[in-house]
């Protein structure tokens, strides 16, 4: 397996992936024309041909063994730039009374655009046969995740003081958000499938619009909305364990139709980024082979960025040896430079 850049002629497969992600999953809709304007925008963004703080860098994850996309990732460069960035923040506002000696802490939900110039790592999606509890399976969802920081450490220059990820929210068994059922279904003349389809075609005005400007109390929600604030889908509890490990926090923000978490940092306080060094490549045909391939490599060239599992550790003396599979995978021959991670 290995992470790449998607290429301008991966239309059909990533069509194929779109499909499969299921509802509430906004920045890869089944629509054709966008996704093939999405392949273009991230091409111009590896090409440099964008300003920075408009770059969307989207990477799939290929299997070697017979050409499929198995999943994909990606990196706003900068969010709510062009198009406004909407979530909720999780306030309380305090009543009493002092003639009658009471008081009460009220939770509230203020629309927000406090993530605004801040990068984002999104559409995480790894398909279902790819997932499960074999150590090679788990392995493609760390490297989908992983694999991005190597890439802001490598081009931090290109990349802001802090980075936000949001997780996708709670839906039940019939694939409904109780979150949007007990309140953006009031404000919206639509259901969740065509709010959420605009949100993925960036056609995002329509909230700020909307939606009240003043803060909505939660006391007025359903019992069952108010328990799906700041918790995730259970497909996504992977991926939000594996942001947490990075120093990833939530801090209070949620996302305005299913009420899921929005969790950031500062990305040099990020893990990977902090951890990763850069070491020489050094190619062996008897290079061993350990028994947990638990370092993650990636390349230094942006246009060709390339990320995968190695089988040993880098050495004291600044060098990283690599079999001929692992150097072909990577694209990278003798005195190439990579940058590593012990994950």
């Amino acid at each position: 397996m290995r992470l790449r850049p998607i290429a301008r002629d991966d239309l059909e497969a990533l069509q194929v992936l779109a499909r499969e992600t299921g509802v509430g999953f906004t920045s890869l809709p089944d629509n054709r024309e966008f996704l093939a304007s999405k392949i273009e925008t991230a091409a111009r963004a590896f090409e440099q041909r964008t300003p920075k703080d408009d770059r969307l860098y989207f990477f799939v994850l290929e299997d070697e063994s017979n050409g499929d996309l198995a999943g994909c990732c990606a990196i706003e460069g900068q969010v709510g730039r062009e198009v406004p960035f909407y979530n909720y923040r999780l306030g309380t506002l305090a009543h009493s009374s002092q003639q009658l000696d009471l008081h009460r802490t009220i939770d509230t939900l203020f629309l927000s655009s406090d993530h605004t110039g801040d990068a984002e790592v999104c559409s995480l999606f790894l398909r279902e046969k790819y997932r499960g509890e074999a150590n090679k399976h788990l392995r493609n969802g760390a490297l989908l995740s992983k694999a991005r920081w190597l890439f802001i450490a490598q081009f931090r220059d290109q990349f802001p003081e802090k980075v936000l990820a949001e997780m996708r929210g709670v839906f039940d068994e019939h694939s409904k958000s109780p979150f949007w059922e007990s309140l953006g279904k009031h404000f919206f003349p639509m259901d969740f499938d065509e709010a959420d389809r605009l949100t993925g075609l960036g056609q995002k005005s329509f909230i700020g619009e909307l939606m009240p400007k003043f803060p909505i109390y939660t006391t007025f929600m359903s019992e069952q909305a108010r328990a799906c604030i700041g918790q995730v889908h259970r497909d996504t509890r992977p991926a939000l364990a594996m942001l947490k490990k990075e120093g990833l926090r939530w801090e209070g923000y949620i996302d305005i139709f299913d009420g899921g978490p929005t969790v950031e940092a500062y990305i040099d306080d990020v893990r990977a980024i902090r951890n990763s060094r850069l070491y020489q490549v050094v190619v062996s045909a008897s290079a061993p082979q350990e028994s947990v391939s638990r370092w993650l490599a990636a390349t230094t060239d942006m246009l060709t960025f390339t990320a995968g599992w190695v089988g040993r550790a880098p050495g004291d003396d600044g060098v990283i040896v690599l079999s001929e599979p692992e150097a072909a995978r990577l694209g990278v021959t003798n005195g190439d430079t990579l940058r590593v991670l012990d994950t």
